[in-house]
Order: structure tokens, then C-alpha cells, then sequence
């Protein structure tokens, strides 16, 4: 069957179907490019936990002059072993749900040899005062 495009009463049709397929189409565009940010309602996020739970527990074991196979063995494997500075372990935790941060702890533990000199970070042994941790933090220049 033929339809004939220049008869009047199709071409109006035509001509309100056209700016509404071309609007649905790039409406339908902008929702699949903008689809994390708008999100389902109703729609569950899990809790996402990243990273070394430390607990003031096991902060307050750590001692000075403790070797690293025992701060290894009360905090467990560090997150972060730097390359650059092997006396330095960072432990790191992040509990996120969705795109929202509900929790974040940082923990640094610097060596001296084989021994633990300092803890800096969120939680801190009553050894470790806050001003030795600003003490013990180290800042790099890059020089041109």
C-alpha cells in the first residue's frame, strides 16, 4: 500500500511525529548518559567495607620497639607498603554506601630499622602523642 506523503492530512501527522521521535530520542540519550547520577528509587545499595579494620583494641597494643611481624600480626597486613620509604605502612579503611562515605579511618605506622618508632593517624596509642605524629610526618619538595 502506498501513502501518499504530500496529501495534507498525512503530512501533519507526519510533521507532529517527527519533533516528537526526535525528542524522545535524545531524551531517551540524556537518561542512559546521566543513569548513575539519577538512580533508581527503591533501589537497595550495599555497604561496601574497603581496605584493614582497626579497632582502638588493637591500637592501643602497639607499643614502641614492637618488631613488624608483630604490629603485622595485632593490625594485619598493611594496606599500602610505600616502595619509596619501606619504614612506612599504611593502613587505610572506607566503609561506602552507594556514592556516599559513611566511614574513614587512616592509620600510619613509620619504623625505625626493625622497630616501631611512631603511629600517626585517626586513632592513636596513648603513647603516641599528637604532636610526635606531626613530628614524624614527612613533606617532600620537588625541585624544578
Amino acid at each position: 500500500m502506498f501513502v501518499n506523503l504530500w496529501n495534507p492530512s498525512v503530512m501533519s501527522i507526519t510533521r507532529v511525529k517527527r519533533p516528537l521521535s526526535v525528542f524522545f530520542l535524545c531524551f531517551s540519550l540524556f537518561l542512559a548518559g546521566c543513569g548513575t547520577n539519577i538512580g533508581f528509587p527503591g533501589v537497595y545499595r550495599i555497604d561496601v567495607e574497603q581496605g584493614n579494620i582497626i579497632t582502638p583494641e588493637m591500637v592501643e597494643q602497639l607499643q614502641q620497639g614492637m618488631t613488624r611481624r608483630q604490629v603485622r600480626f595485632i593490625l594485619g597486613t598493611p594496606l599500602i607498603e610505600d616502595t619509596f620509604n619501606e619504614d612506612r605502612w599504611d593502613y587505610r579503611y572506607t566503609l561506602r554506601n552507594g556514592t556516599d562515605t559513611r566511614e574513614e579511618n587512616v592509620l600510619t605506622v613509620y619504623f625505625e630499622g626493625d622497630e616501631l618508632a611512631s603511629v600517626t593517624g585517626d586513632m592513636l596509642p596513648e603513647w603516641a602523642s599528637p604532636r610526635e605524629a606531626m613530628d614524624s610526618d614527612e613533606s617532600f619538595e620537588v625541585q624544578n
